[in-house]
């Protein structure tokens, strides 16, 4: 099970921690739904999701405001003593004193944020879906290409990072080099990035490593991108059968999830720089409704019923 470190959050989101005496060092969530608890505020606890990140916004904290303190501290008690991750305050809205001090005596950590309720949920449930989604590394090199995010894949030395840095002369850029950490999203959506470690360098056989950022500026790179196609680079075999027309789509699987792959098959003279592009233009041009193949098919098949009824000119 994927796991964040509250620590984490709190730094991605850049969010102001109202009680520094609590260590969050170890303090995990471990789903990326959170639970506004205005139910629980008004002393209803059955069904009680503990697990999440608990968010207080103006119309909760306008609710507390007209609790009298004998009625606030017991539903605070029962709240606070429960097994929840944090509480986070939005809208520039802060907790009382009875609040924090049980807070403290529970080992809560309590957080705020100046954004408004809704904008902020939207942010968090984003961050805490790509932190805490299934995720695999594999062997390859994946550019943005296009709008395209194009993983190239197959054996070492067959030529990915050379393509990949002629791709960026050429105005693309770059996401990872030889790792591709590969997050699914949701069901139809996988999000490659690279290590932090290696993020913005190539390694080009002969020469070393270079750093893609430095050389040709910060345009050139990407922090992450949704794989949109896989290409895969295959030594040229003579006696195998390539496809020529591409009426019907190949499919490569990661993490459950299905992605259009192509097999290219490499020999000298071969510019792959223009022929991922040109993959990737067309893969573009298809998810816009028009497939060339299934247009040249269809010219085909009314040339040769034209014939058939003697009116091709």
């Amino acid at each position: 099970m994927q796991t964040v470190g509250l620590t984490t959050l709190v730094e991605k989101l850049k969010l102001k921690n109202l009680t520094p005496e609590i260590d969050m060092e170890g303090i995990l969530i471990t789903t990326p739904n959170i639970n506004r608890p205005a139910l629980q505020m008004a002393g209803y606890f059955d069904h009680f999701a503990s697990e999440r990140v608990q968010i207080i916004g103006y119309v909760e904290y306008t609710y507390l405001k007209h609790l009298t303190k004998e009625q606030r501290v017991p539903v605070y008690e029962k709240f606070l003593s429960s097994e929840i991750p944090c509480v986070i305050f939005s809208s520039r809205t802060e907790p009382d004193d009875e609040f924090l001090q049980l807070a403290v005596k529970y080992n809560k950590p309590l957080l705020a944020s100046d954004q408004e309720t809704s904008p902020f949920m939207a942010e968090i449930i984003r961050a805490l879906s790509t932190m805490l989604a299934p995720c695999i590394s594999i062997h390859g090199v994946l550019v943005d290409v296009y709008g395209e995010g194009v993983l190239l894949m197959g054996e070492s030395g067959i030529g990915k990072s050379e393509a990949a840095l002629e791709l960026v002369k050429r105005g693309h850029r770059l996401v990872t080099d030889d790792v591709v950490e590969i997050r699914k999203i949701d069901e139809e959506t996988l999000i490659g990035r690279s290590p932090a470690i290696t993020r913005h360098f190539i390694e080009l056989r002969g020469i070393g490593i270079v750093d893609v950022k430095e050389l040709f500026g910060v345009s050139s790179v990407k922090e992450s991108q949704q794989i949109d196609m896989v290409i895969r680079l295959e030594d040229w075999d003579k006696d195998k059968e390539y496809d020529r027309l591409g009426l019907t789509e190949e499919y490569t699987e990661f993490l459950g999830t299905k992605v259009v792959c192509h097999s290219l098959p490499i020999r000298p003279g071969r510019n792959l720089a223009v022929i991922v592009e040109t993959a990737a233009a067309n893969n573009r041009q298809k998810k816009l409704g028009y497939n060339a193949a299934q247009e040249l098919y269809r010219r085909v098949q009314e040339s040769i019923s034209g014939k058939g009824k003697g009116t091709l000119s």
